[in-house]
């Protein structure tokens, strides 16, 4: 018997058939524009299916724009809230310079008039014990401050210095118990001690006896008889007078004229020339009695070895 397909083309005559074939189609539809018709009605039949093909990437394209637009957006936002923040500090930074401008310029022309040399300074800390009225301030040494150096803010007297480091010194305020200042009436001259009473209390006017002419709003101003501090700094004013009976003297409080609580800028009173100079006659005088003492005690120390 013989094959059903024994005489079917061979595969390379097939291959050949189909070349020709389509090289004859191609020929008709570039030359002649035959099958235009027909493809147009192949391509609108294809077009829903290249549509549904297309989606997952479109859809992967769109889910990946969306979430990178919502990443840049959530970035801006963080940039935009850090630069708000940023924005808000300078601002009060810029309201914090503006007010210390201003009490610097209230210290500056303070409603006293200064004819020492003056030397501005910023409180650095303040002793929160209440029987010791004492602050810190960012001078010391290297800026030539003294100990016993007067410290006022733009409203009068605040205290004085007691230590000093070579960066940094420590001031008494008006307040501490152990504080007392030489002051004078500003009306009669009268004179009197103005004794610290620990903060938040009033100032106590010590050694007045009950005929004494004070009277209730007069004005204290430094008497400048201390050797500390110049004649004529406000120091406070009077607001109430009362006589125990039994004691001799009367019992008379004084209102600081100096902002205590509020002032961060100070002036520190330099040293006039004859100051200085008697300031260093007194240092030297000091030295001398040291060393006069270390030598006489070696004399002596001496002495005793000769004897033994």
């Amino acid at each position: 018997m013989k094959p059903l397909f024994a005489h079917l083309p061979s595969l390379n005559a097939r291959l050949l058939l189909a070349l020709a074939a389509s090289l004859a189609l191609f020929f008709l539809d570039t030359r002649m524009d035959y099958f235009a018709a027909a493809r147009g009605t192949l391509l609108n039949i294809v077009y829903p299916i290249q549509v549904v093909a297309s989606f997952p990437g479109d859809a992967k394209e769109w889910m990946s724009e969306f979430f990178q637009n919502r990443d840049d957006l959530k970035e801006k936002n963080i940039a935009l809230e850090a630069t708000n923040l940023l924005n808000s500090v300078r601002l009060q930074k810029l309201q914090n310079l503006e007010r210390e401008n201003t009490r610097l310029r209230e210290l500056l022309g303070s409603s006293f008039r200064l004819t020492e040399r003056v030397l501005v300074a910023e409180l650095l800390s303040v002793d929160l014990d209440p029987f010791s009225q004492q602050v810190v301030l960012n001078k010391g040494l290297n800026d030539g401050v003294f100990n016993g150096q007067p410290v006022l803010d733009a409203h009068g007297v605040m205290g004085q210095v007691t230590e000093v480091t070579n960066f940094s010194s420590r001031a008494m305020l008006l307040t501490d118990p152990s504080h007392g200042l030489p002051v004078q009436i500003n009306r009669n001259g009268l004179r009197a001690v103005a004794i610290g009473r620990g903060m938040g209390e009033p100032l106590q006017l010590e050694h007045l006896v009950h005929n004494a002419d004070v009277r209730v709003g007069d004005v204290l101003v430094t008497s400048g008889l201390g050797g500390r501090f110049p004649v004529g700094y406000p120091v406070g004013t009077i607001i109430a007078i009362n006589y125990p009976q039994g004691k001799a003297f009367a019992d008379i409080n004084i209102k600081p004229a100096a902002e205590l609580d509020t002032s961060r800028e100070v002036l520190l009173v330099l040293p006039t020339e004859k100051q200085k100079t008697e300031a260093e006659a007194e240092e030297n005088a000091a030295i001398e009695a040291d060393s006069d003492a270390t030598e006489k005690t070696e004399n002596e120390s001496t002495s005793a070895e000769n004897l033994n």
